[in-house]
């Protein structure tokens, strides 16, 4: 899924939060983070953000909420990407929606793969319920029956 980013040259905290789907305080939590994220700040005092920052922030919500990297897995992923000159074109397939990841906890899956799913599941509850009559000994493992 692509992310629009509206054609304008500034935003402010609030409009980065609708765009990403967060709140304005995950945002400020991020910045202390991961830096480069940073924004402007405006006569005001205000945060302003250029297209660019909306593009890492973008970045950084996908590797932390969709590939479920911790925050210093985050870092390490953005300084090797950073390293091999790579940051800025995976920043522009994520706000495109070019980037797939894999099936993570809580992910939807489509309908069709459920039931193989299900299969394996039994198969699993199967082999811990009654071991010994799937031909697995596992030693210190009771049955439960």
């Amino acid at each position: 899924m692509s992310i629009l980013i509206p054609s304008r040259t500034f935003f402010r905290i609030g409009d980065v939060a609708k765009i990403l789907g967060v709140k304005p305080y995950v945002i400020r939590f991020w910045e202390s983070e991961f830096p480069f994220v940073a924004p402007d700040k405006a006569q005001s005092g205000q945060r302003v953000y250029r297209r660019p920052q909306i593009e890492a922030l973008v970045l950084v919500k996908h590797l932390l909420h969709i590939e479920r990297y911790s925050i210093e897995g985050a870092k390490k992923k953005l300084t090797e990407l950073r390293r091999q000159a790579k940051l800025k074109d995976a920043m522009l397939a994520v706000v495109a929606g070019e980037v797939t990841p894999e099936i993570t906890v809580g992910s939807v899956i489509p309908k069709e793969n459920v039931g193989a799913l299900q299969e394996k599941l039994e198969d699993l509850q199967r082999l811990i319920r009654e071991p010994q009559v799937n031909g697995v000994l596992v030693p210190g493992l009771k049955s439960l029956n």
